[in-house]
């Protein structure tokens, strides 16, 4: 796997945004078989900067109703990333 397809795109949201803020963490959704290794590389060698820790998660479906039938929405990982202390990633500055 390449980084650019174990990292998908970052995610913002209320609690992604606190993180960032008040911890140095950032938040990612990942390639479902990504794992923590996979990511912390991708992460290093795209923006140049020092990973500390990575923790994932994946995020169960959930049942959305289509008129008298219902799906289920794709599960999906979130990978969120704490970096060295005094480093920022550019991209979420903005």
């Amino acid at each position: 796997m390449t980084p650019y397809s174990v990292i998908l795109k970052p995610m913002l949201s209320e609690k992604s945004v606190d993180l960032r803020e008040k911890e140095s963490k950032y938040t990612f959704l990942v390639h479902i078989k990504a794992d923590k290794d996979k990511v912390k590389k991708a992460i290093d060698g795209m923006y140049n900067v020092n990973v500390e820790s990575v923790r994932t998660s994946i995020t169960r479906g959930k049942k959305k109703r289509r008129g008298r039938s219902y799906v289920m929405t794709k599960k999906f990982k979130k990978a969120i990333v704490t970096l060295r202390a005094g480093q920022k990633l550019d991209i979420f500055e903005s």
